[in-house]
């Protein structure tokens, strides 16, 4: 393995970055620096997940070959996000400390133009840019790109999945055509050839490890639950890792701020992070995150790209993402800079065939999770305390004058019974939850294709009973509806089995314990006139000649009408 000097690397840089710590260059550096440092005029495409290096590979010989007598932009870095844009520019600048008057400036949205604008006119080397910003600043005609010989893409395929495809075409189109392009990406999707076929000449292809191949260092694991298990199976594998400090992904912005609002009234470190916030609030969230005062960050897609934060120790996906390509980025957030990280998945069976297909796409193999149970995570929560009191720094002269009294108040305890209540008061919320919690089943394709049988025969699962309900999807019930519907009716925890949503009428199944509870309680109420009839389920198929009703507007809000009254007792009682 070479150095960072026998790549060619002058000496205040190098000064630079070994005070950074860089010690010796990772395979897309030792790539792509020669290649940019040559005199030779290069495009370069270089293929690699998010913490491999890519900043230093191409932001060290940009910065070495700029002419710093001369100060205009000479190089431009177009990346996706303002966090990312901010970042890369924090590190141009730690690898210019030595090189003096080179200016770098980071240009995004969300903050004063007029502030960027004033330092463009007194000149600026290196601009690094989201798109949409910089566009507004070339009509304006405040920023003259006429000098570029460097443009580099970072993570262009976020860019292109974030819509910036039109803007890049426009501000390629403003610089010279001599210029070399460096496009960087973790995946080749098509829209990646299609800049590389119109705007590159011959580009040299540089890929670390296979086309959107994932990260060796991280392990994906998924976990098979039931639907309305997910929340309390991320609970669990929260728990079960008691230093966790990662991102939670969820698909939409309702998700996100229902789950971090779930987590954080449940006393977990956590906050949200989707596109309604501002962006104030957004800056606020992600500093709090980068410093670890918050430990989860639960985040959608969009609003987590090009989020650049180091230790991440691991990635949960609170659901499959729609594109794999998506799924490859998230899972890049941890195992950065060779070190190792987790993505765990919290799926339903009908992502089975879209973890294949993951798999395929990243040459690796996810491994079945076994959920742990309430013995195994209050067990690791123990050892974890126990790690911590003996790794805590003990300041003797900071506490020496307090320790008497200490000593006194606790005299008439043995060391046994100090470490019990030390153990109980740290551990005795999460005992006793665990205690009374319920195993969550973790769903298998066997067990599945049984469940599928019994439910073509009508039959309900071991222990449970299988009801008929008299509302259907045209009714505007689906699978969280109809959860929601049993809670209203019947007070305290029900736990619900499967549940089979048809046009007219649905089925669903309670534990045999709480069946007579069931049955008794919902059929005493009315949904906008029309009385809940639950029995026990003898035959799924309706009797032949009945006409199926056909759904309106007002049979389909039924039940917003019944849940918006915030009371199950306001639902209209049948005397």
């Amino acid at each position: 393995m070479k150095t960072f000097a026998e790549l060619g690397v002058a000496a205040p840089i190098l000064k630079a970055i070994q005070e950074l710590g860089y010690e010796s260059p990772m395979p897309v550096q030792e790539e792509v620096i020669p290649l940019l440092l040559s005199d030779d005029s290069n495009d370069v495409i270089a293929l690699a997940q998010t913490g491999t290096g890519k900043t230093a590979a191409f932001g060290l010989p940009i910065l070495q070959k700029t002419d710093i007598e001369h100060v205009y932009p000479q190089a431009l870095v177009l990346c996706p996000t303002r966090e990312l844009c901010l970042q890369i520019a924090d590190d141009l600048t730690e690898y210019s400390k030595y090189l003096d008057k080179l200016k770098v400036l980071p240009v995004y949205g969300g903050s004063s133009i007029e502030s960027q604008i004033k330092t463009l006119k007194r000149g600026v080397h290196v601009v690094v840019a989201t798109p949409g910003r910089l566009l507004d600043l070339m009509e304006r005609k405040t920023v003259d790109l006429s000098g570029v010989r460097n443009v580099v893409m970072d993570e262009a395929d976020e860019m292109l999945n974030m819509g910036f495809s039109e803007s890049i075409d426009a501000i390629l189109a403003a610089v010279p055509p001599t210029r070399n392009m460096l496009l960087f990406s973790a995946t080749m999707p098509q829209g990646i050839a299609a800049i590389t076929r119109k705007y590159m000449k011959d580009p040299k292809e540089i890929v670390i490890g296979h086309k959107n191949e994932g990260n060796k260092n991280i392990r994906d694991i998924y976990y098979m639950v039931r639907a309305q298990d997910k929340y309390l199976a991320l609970k669990r594998i929260v728990d079960f890792y008691p230093n966790i400090y990662g991102i939670v992904f969820c698909r939409t912005r309702k998700e996100t701020q229902e789950i971090a609002d779930k987590l954080i009234q449940d006393g977990y470190n956590a906050d949200s992070l989707h596109g309604e916030l501002s962006q104030a609030q957004r800056d606020y969230v992600m500093q709090k995150f980068r410093i670890k005062n918050i430990q989860l960050l639960v985040a959608t897609d969009v609003a987590a790209r090009g989020l650049d934060v180091d230790d991440l120790t691991h990635v949960i996906n609170y659901g499959l993402p729609d594109e794999i390509e998506s799924y490859t980025h998230r899972r890049g957030r941890t195992g950065r800079a060779g070190k190792t990280g987790i993505s765990i998945s919290i799926c339903h069976l009908r992502e089975k065939k879209k973890i294949r297909e993951i798999e395929r796409t990243i040459n690796k193999k996810f491994e079945r999770g076994e959920m742990p149970t309430g013995e195994q995570i209050c067990a690791k929560q123990l050892f974890n305390f126990i790690d911590q009191i003996e790794k805590v720094k003990v300041d003797e002269e900071e506490i020496a004058s307090l320790m008497p009294q200490v000593y006194r108040k606790l005299e008439w305890l043995d060391k046994e019974d100090v470490i019990k209540r030390m153990v109980s008061l740290e551990l005795n919320r999460m005992i006793d939850y665990y205690k009374d919690a319920d195993e969550i089943e973790v769903v298998d394709e066997k067990s599945s294709k049984e469940s599928r049988q019994k439910r073509k025969k009508g039959e309900a699962e071991e222990g449970y009973v299988r009801f008929f309900l008299n509302f259907g999807r045209i009714d505007g019930i689906y699978p969280n509806k109809l959860i929601e519907l049993v809670n209203r009716c019947v007070p305290g925890k029900v736990r619900i089995g499967r549940i089979d949503i048809r046009d007219r009428f649905s089925f669903f199944e309670v534990e045999m314990d709480e069946a007579e509870q069931v049955m008794r309680r919902m059929n005493g109420f009315e949904v906008d006139g029309r009385r809940i009839s639950v029995e026990v389920a003898q035959e799924e198929k309706p009797a032949k000649g009945k006409k199926a009703r056909k759904g309106n507007s007002t049979a389909q809000h039924r039940f917003e009408r019944f849940f918006k009254d915030g009371d199950r007792r306001k639902g209209k009682k049948r005397k």
